[in-house]
């Protein structure tokens, strides 16, 4: 987890409303204190940016060679399939 990693400590300004609702997830035991909320805000950011790279490459794959008929049935068969199964 975070403990074993070398961190560095930096100085953040927010606004008051931000500021408020950080203290409300403190206060209400959500986070144990600002430094960790902040934290797992920017952990989320970090996969926010990560999985947007992930989707870029996907489109910018399927543009270069799109998918076939074929290729296209058998994704939606797959996918129904799997909602067939799903215990709903």
């Amino acid at each position: 987890m975070l403990s074993d990693m070398q961190s560095e400590q930096i100085a953040v300004r927010l606004p008051v409303e931000l500021l408020s609702a950080l203290d409300d997830m403190v206060r209400h035991g959500t986070y144990a204190n600002r430094a960790a909320a902040v934290r797992a805000g920017v952990r989320l950011l970090a996969e926010a940016e990560r999985r947007r790279h992930v989707d870029e490459s996907l489109i910018a794959g399927y543009t270069r060679v799109p998918p076939t008929p074929a290729g296209e049935a058998a994704a939606f068969a797959s996918l129904r399939q799997a909602i067939v199964e799903e215990p709903w």
